[in-house]
């Protein structure tokens, strides 16, 4: 295994994290900048009003994209790690 193989497994692992994570922490965003504008709003400021609808849309989005992460990883590991373990 060369440096130049390593540093590209390397990048496609970052790639698919970033892939991978980015529905999740997107929802994680708007919903924390809905609920911090809603408290903004209204001068509510209940703590399980911040965390209870951003758990929610997060455990909501992972369970929409998880067929999408699993492929995703799936692919990854079959087509870049497995190789680089076998050495072909």
């Amino acid at each position: 295994m060369t440096e130049a193989m390593l540093f590209d497994a390397l990048r496609q692992a970052l790639l698919v994290a970033v892939t991978i994570s980015a529905p999740i922490l997107s929802v994680a965003l708007v919903a924390g900048l809905g609920v911090g504008l809603f408290q903004a709003l209204t001068s509510v400021q209940e703590m399980t009003l911040t965390f209870v609808p951003k758990l929610i849309a997060i455990v909501a989005v992972f369970w929409a994209t998880m067929a999408f992460m699993s492929a995703r990883l799936t692919e990854f590991f079959q087509g870049t790690v497995l190789p680089v373990i076998a050495g072909t």
